[in-house]
């Protein structure tokens, strides 16, 4: 599964709250996941963390796969 010392806090706590994306983000491969994360490791401030993962699976604007 994911393990949350490889995990920001402030991107554990956005899954945390939208257990949809949680869950989808969990089913991804390894490298998905990576990618997804080594971005998160950029964002610097609470809101651009919440925009960035609720953006991770808008069905028409997704770009992470």
């Amino acid at each position: 599964m994911i393990d949350n010392n490889e995990l920001p806090i402030g991107f554990t706590m956005e899954l945390a709250q939208h257990s949809n994306i949680l869950n989808r983000f969990s089913n991804l491969s390894d490298a998905q996941r990576n990618s997804i994360i080594e971005g998160a490791r950029t964002i610097e401030s609470r809101q651009e963390m919440r925009n960035y993962v609720q953006s991770m699976f808008q069905e028409s604007k997704s770009s992470f796969f």
